[in-house]
C-alpha cells in the first residue's frame, strides 16, 4: 500500500467533513419568490407548486412573518393585476400591485430586503414581455416602457431592480432612466442568459402570465447555446449590471461556472417554477426524499459558483442551514 494517495483521510467524521466542505452557503444568499395579486383576504395555492400561495398584500404578513422565522431576508417580488391591457401599463402605474406591495413592505417590514422583477408579461393582454409589432415583440419600442417601470418601481421602494424581459439594451435604457431620476444607487440584477426553458410551466400559472399565442423563443434563448449565453451576460454587464442571472439553475451549472469564472460581478441563479414542482411531486409520490434532494439541488448551484440562489425552497433551506444539513 505504500504510495497510496488517501484521500479518505479527510472524510472521516461529520466534523471533519464540514471542516474541508469547499462549498458554503449562507442563508443571507436566499431569495424568496413573491406572488401578489388584488383584492383582499387571498391566500391562493399554486395548483402546480404545492405549497407555494399568491397573497393580496394585507395577507403578506403571513409570509412575511414566516421568512423572518426562518432568517430569510430577501424577497423577489412579482405581480398579478385584475386589468390587463396591450401596453402592459399595469406595470408602471403608482398604484400598481407590485408598487402598493413595495410600498407596504418597506413600511411595516424595513428590514426586507425588496427586489422587483421587471417585465411586462404579467401585465399585457398577450402575455409576452413587450409592445407588439404584429405578432412580433417590438425591442426598441419596449425599452422605454421597461425604463418607465424600472422608475415607477424604485419610488415605490424597491432595493434592486431585475429586468427579465431579455430586449436587447434593456439594462442600459433602465441604467439611464433610474440615474436621470436620482435613483443612481438601486442597483440591477439582470437575467442574463435567461433560457426558452419547459422548466417554467408552472410560474405562468402562478403569475398568470402565458402568452396567448406562439412563445418567446424570440427573445429568451435557445437552451443549447453556450457561447451565446456568455455574450449576453458580458453586454449586460457592459450596460451596467451589477448583478447577472443564470435561469433556470438546476440544468444550468455549466453556465452558472463559466459566468462565475468570467465576471467580476456576483452571480445569482434562479432555482425555477419546474425544479420546485418535479422535487414535490417526485416526493409526494414517495419516489425521493424531499429535503435531502432540494439541499443537494442548491449544493449543486452553489458549488456552480453563483452567489445569490433565488428559490422557492428559501425557507426550508434556511433551517437546513442552520441545522448544520447544508452549508
Amino acid at each position: 500500500m505504500d504510495g497510496i494517495k488517501r484521500t479518505r483521510r479527510l472524510r472521516g467524521s461529520e466534523l471533519l467533513r464540514k471542516m474541508v466542505r469547499e462549498t458554503r452557503m449562507d442563508i443571507s444568499s436566499l431569495v424568496y419568490p413573491v406572488f401578489v395579486v388584488e383584492g383582499e383576504g387571498k391566500k391562493e395555492e399554486i395548483t402546480s407548486m404545492p405549497g407555494q400561495y399568491r397573497y393580496s398584500i394585507d395577507r403578506l404578513p403571513e409570509m412575511m412573518e414566516e421568512l423572518r422565522q426562518a432568517g430569510v431576508s430577501s424577497v423577489l417580488f412579482f405581480g398579478i393585476p385584475d386589468h390587463k391591457d396591450e401596453a402592459g401599463s399595469g406595470a408602471y402605474a403608482d398604484d400598481g400591485i407590485v408598487q402598493r406591495a413595495l410600498r407596504y413592505t418597506k413600511e411595516h417590514y424595513p428590514d426586507i430586503y425588496c427586489i422587483a422583477d421587471l417585465c411586462m408579461c404579467e401585465y399585457t393582454s398577450h402575455g409576452h414581455c413587450g409592445i407588439l409589432c404584429g405578432q412580433d415583440v417590438d425591442n426598441d419600442r419596449t425599452l422605454p416602457c421597461l425604463a418607465k417601470i424600472a422608475v415607477s418601481q424604485a419610488r415605490a421602494g424597491a432595493d434592486m431592480i431585475a429586468p427579465s424581459d431579455m430586449m436587447d439594451g434593456r439594462v442600459a435604457a433602465i441604467r439611464r432612466a433610474l440615474d436621470e431620476n436620482s435613483f443612481a444607487e438601486i442597483p440591477i440584477m439582470a437575467y442574463s442568459a435567461k433560457f426558452a426553458s419547459a422548466f417554467y410551466g408552472p410560474f405562468r400559472e402562478a403569475a398568470d402570465s402565458a402568452p396567448a399565442f406562439g412563445d418567446r423563443k424570440t427573445y429568451q434563448m435557445d437552451y443549447h447555446n453556450r457561447l451565446e449565453a456568455l455574450k449576453e451576460v458580458r453586454f449586460d454587464i457592459e450596460e451596467g449590471a451589477d448583478i447577472v442571472m443564470v435561469k433556470p439553475a438546476l440544468a444550468y451549472g455549466d453556465l452558472i461556472r463559466e459566468v462565475r469564472d468570467m465576471v467580476q460581478v456576483p452571480v445569482a441563479a434562479y432555482s425555477v417554477s419546474g425544479e420546485y414542482a418535479m422535487v414535490k411531486m417526485a416526493a409526494a409520490a414517495g419516489g425521493i426524499d424531499e429535503e435531502k434532494i432540494m439541499c443537494e439541488m442548491a449544493a449543486s448551484a452553489y458549488r456552480a459558483g453563483c452567489d445569490i440562489y433565488i428559490t422557492y425552497f428559501a425557507k426550508e433551506l434556511a433551517r437546513c442551514i442552520k441545522e448544520g444539513k447544508i452549508g
